[in-house]
């Protein structure tokens, strides 16, 4: 080979060369640009997701105020039917049971707080009795208390003895 030969072989394995340096640079380049957009899209992706938890959240939340207040709204006649019951058991019976397992499978419950220690988040204590010391006891129910979904609905109005 000659000289001029040897010079474009090394001038082309240089340049050769360069490209390839070049294309090397180009794709670390181009990946740091896909692991760029890629971290992006998973940030976007999660904050999607975590903003429809919430949406489903604040729903399931807003679903179950909107049916406490009707059930809260319901309270006076389930009140009505309690005092016909004491009454006119027989007759008022179906109905009553029909509203109270009705407003169970919704999420009533009614609380049962006789012969248990008194607590002022459950109960308001509009009678109290003398009693042997220590710690406060239901000792009557006046009227029912009721939670909603784990919730007190309407505390009970409780005759407190201790």
């Amino acid at each position: 080979m000659t000289d001029e030969a040897d010079d474009t072989v090394i001038e082309d394995a240089a340049a050769v060369e360069a490209a390839v340096l070049e294309v090397e640079h180009d794709l670390e380049a181009l990946l740091a640009e896909r692991d760029s957009y890629k971290d992006i899209a998973q940030r976007l992706q999660a904050d999607f997701d975590n903003y429809r938890k919430r949406v489903a959240t604040q729903l399931t939340d807003e679903v179950q105020r909107a049916t406490g207040k009707i059930a809260e709204a319901l309270l006076p006649v389930l009140d009505a039917c309690e005092a016909a019951f004491v009454q006119h058991p027989a007759e008022v019976e179906p109905i009553f049971n029909s509203l109270l397992g009705t407003l169970r499978k919704l999420g009533l419950e009614a609380m049962n707080l006789h012969e248990q220690p008194f607590d002022p988040a459950l109960a308001e204590a509009v009678v109290h009795e003398a009693g042997e010391g220590g710690e406060p006891i239901v000792s009557e129910v006046l009227r029912s208390g009721y939670t909603w979904n784990g919730r007190v609905l309407r505390a009970a109005m409780v005759k407190v003895k201790g």
